[in-house]
């Protein structure tokens, strides 16, 4: 398969639109790590903190790659414009949990985003699927990482 210069810039381009997202949200999660979030009861299942961060960077890779095969089939092409935008929604959402939760310091308001953002990747993923068995492949670890956040979220809502 020939790699086109316009492919590289796209890849590049899906790439760092997904780790920006998770910048975004790291600002309002980082400083309430230590100090709101510490105070808070958890589960017993809560993961320790320090495994957050390589989870979601690794998910921000995979959603780029993911974005990148739907995107790289050619914005023309039908459905392609669809997919994209909803995976932009996803993405949007994806960064409004983190502000709603950690920033505004809001579990059961991170609960409702949460949710919203489960259904948008499923949505996602479906899409995806149509146009990329592999696009759609490599969204699966993310919405299984979001179920899982979706349950921690309602359980920390739920305990305070």
């Amino acid at each position: 398969m020939k790699i086109k210069v316009i492919d590289v810039g796209k890849l590049v381009v899906s790439l760092v639109a997904c780790q920006l997202a998770g910048l975004i949200g790291s600002f309002f999660t980082i400083t309430s790590i230590t100090t709101w979030y510490a105070t808070l009861q958890k589960p017993s299942f809560t993961p320790p903190n320090w495994l957050f961060a390589p989870a979601w960077i690794t998910l921000y890779v995979l959603m780029g790659l993911a974005a990148f095969f739907v995107w790289r089939k050619g914005i023309d092409k039908p459905g392609v414009a669809g997919a994209l935008a909803l995976f932009l929604v996803q993405l949007v959402l994806n960064a409004l949990w983190s502000i709603v939760f950690f920033g505004f310091q809001s579990p059961f308001g991170g609960l409702v985003v949460i949710v919203l953002l489960w259904f948008a990747i499923l949505f996602t993923i479906l899409r995806f699927f149509r146009l990329s068995i592999t696009a759609g492949a490599l969204m699966i670890p993310y919405i299984l990482w979001v179920t899982f956040a979706s349950v921690l979220t309602f359980s920390v809502w739920r305990l305070n």
